[in-house]
């Protein structure tokens, strides 16, 4: 269903701009909702909030929970929060010269995740949470 909607979502550029004023602004914040939803489960920070809540017995076998002790995994979870909500608040403000802060809190993410995070988490740490393997 997901691929079917972004092919819906794609082809509709063809439509503008007659056809695309005929979809009520509700039902394209729907199509938008859903497809934030449905593509959640496979965002690792996701996956890592959900654990705060999850029993340490119940975890599922990612590669980084074997890997890397809970308190560090909740540790770089909650950070990673923290660095989500300061690019909401810019982002969904109300004020224009707050908005004109995003290109620089995204900019501040990288010595951020390459100076800060390692003195706060080991390197071998940050290898395991950071990606795929």
């Amino acid at each position: 269903t997901s691929l079917v909607a972004l092919i819906l979502f794609g082809a509709s550029v063809l439509m503008i701009p007659y056809p695309l004023n005929l979809i009520p602004i509700p039902v394209l914040y729907g199509l938008f909702v859903f497809l934030a939803v449905t593509s959640l489960g496979e965002l690792q920070i996701w996956e890592r909030f959900v654990l705060i809540f999850t029993e340490q017995s119940l975890y599922p076998p990612f590669h980084y929970v074997r890997k890397v002790p809970q308190k560090i995994i909740h540790c770089f979870t909650l950070l990673q929060m923290m660095q989500l909500t300061a690019l909401c608040m810019v982002s969904f403000g109300s004020s224009a010269y707050l908005k004109m802060l995003f290109p620089f809190i995204i900019v501040s993410l990288i010595p951020i995740r390459e100076w800060v995070l390692p003195k706060i988490i080991s390197k071998r740490h940050l290898v395991a949470l950071d990606g795929d393997h």
